[in-house]
């Protein structure tokens, strides 16, 4: 059985692998570990620091997470990240990843993110990319699978329109006209 998350959040972390030094805040369940005092848990909070990139991503994993490539719930909002680091990539059992209130300015950072086919759930509000008008079309087509964004469910209705969008962007058909 899995623990609750490591909690390194408002630590004032500003590289991921500053976190190697903290302790993880203690919550209303207490931190399991293995004998080799790694914790039993499969998600991580990094939320609210000042982190820029993903940099170290996989050496912190390993050290705080008995198992690693098992981790299924990333926090990682409200830091610096500019960019969508292929090294989320690598975390295939990721289930739900929280990117809000970043500095993502580039739309199509998000269709790296098309091989985690586990993913369900993501928040990117609070970005940059979030200005854009095909916003919310562009990030259901590139994760069909996602269920919830920004915290808002994705209805049947929104992926056949994101679709339709998507096809007709490739088709190389006017944005404008495929969003009526």
């Amino acid at each position: 059985m899995y623990g609750p998350p490591v909690d390194l959040s408002f630590k004032d972390i500003s590289h991921v692998t500053g976190s190697l030094s903290e302790v993880p805040r203690s919550g209303l369940r207490p931190l399991k570990t293995n004998s080799k005092r790694k914790y039993l848990s499969r998600a991580l909070r990094l939320s609210n620091n000042n982190i820029p990139d993903l940099v170290g991503l996989q050496y912190t994993l390993s050290h705080f997470l008995a198992q690693p490539l098992k981790l299924g719930w990333l926090d990682l909002s409200c830091n610096k990240i500019t960019c969508i680091d292929p090294v989320l990539c690598e975390l295939r059992e990721l289930r739900v990843l929280y990117l809000h209130g970043n500095s993502i300015w580039n739309l199509s950072e998000v269709d790296k993110l098309g091989e985690l086919q586990c993913l369900h759930t993501i928040t990117l509000h609070g970005n940059a990319i979030e200005l854009h008008k095909i916003y919310r079309n562009h990030v259901i087509a590139a994760l069909p699978q996602l269920k919830t964004m920004d915290f808002s469910a994705v209805t049947r209705a929104e992926q056949v329109l994101a679709n339709v969008w998507y096809t007709d962007v490739k088709r190389g058909r006017n944005t404008k006209e495929s969003l009526q």
